[in-house]
């Protein structure tokens, strides 16, 4: 064994002894030819995705300003208020991920309990006729504020008024 590993050595050390070096290439002496450099005109990337949020985030704040309005000691929707109900629908169906909180509110006239109950009438009709122009019920929450959150602080027929609605809140 100690024979092999020996001759195999020595033939190892008389291959390298006999390797021969290469010369170095020739260097190019040709003139390197320039190419001439395009450059495309430069855009701002638009951003798809964020731009569709900035239009969501602002159609959600244009429909906050939506209140449904209702008559005095009534949790029926009034037929002039039907428009703003069909449009919170549409953003709700075209929007499937969007949640909405229905918040239903009273004027000041009348006990906390029974503004609270008022409240939460409103806060059901909104969302059932929602349901019905095809909003998944899943996606709205209906709570009452009863006379707790006014909009109006005033005690006139028109401060009432004001204060006789259901909010949407987007959440």
């Amino acid at each position: 064994m100690f024979k092999r590993v020996l001759m195999a050595s020595a033939i190892a050390s008389l291959l390298a002894a006999c390797s021969s070096t290469q010369p170095p290439a020739p260097a190019d002496t040709a003139p390197a030819v320039q190419q001439p450099v395009v450059t495309a005109p430069v855009t701002p990337a638009v951003d798809a995705a964020a731009e569709a949020q900035a239009r969501l985030a602002a159609e959600r704040a244009r429909l906050a300003k939506e209140s449904v309005y209702f008559d005095f000691d009534s949790n029926a929707i009034r037929a002039d208020q039907q428009a703003r109900v069909s449009q919170h629908a549409e953003f709700l169906k075209a929007n499937p991920g969007q949640q909405a909180q229905i918040q239903g509110n009273t004027d000041a006239r009348g006990s906390r309990e029974y503004n609270l109950a008022l409240g939460q009438r409103r806060a059901e009709s909104v969302k059932n006729a929602l349901e019905v122009l095809g909003v998944k019920g899943d996606q709205l929450e209906a709570v009452s504020y009863g006379k707790e959150k006014p909009r109006a602080e005033g005690s006139s027929a028109a401060d009432f008024a004001e204060n006789r609605r259901a909010d949407v809140a987007y959440r």
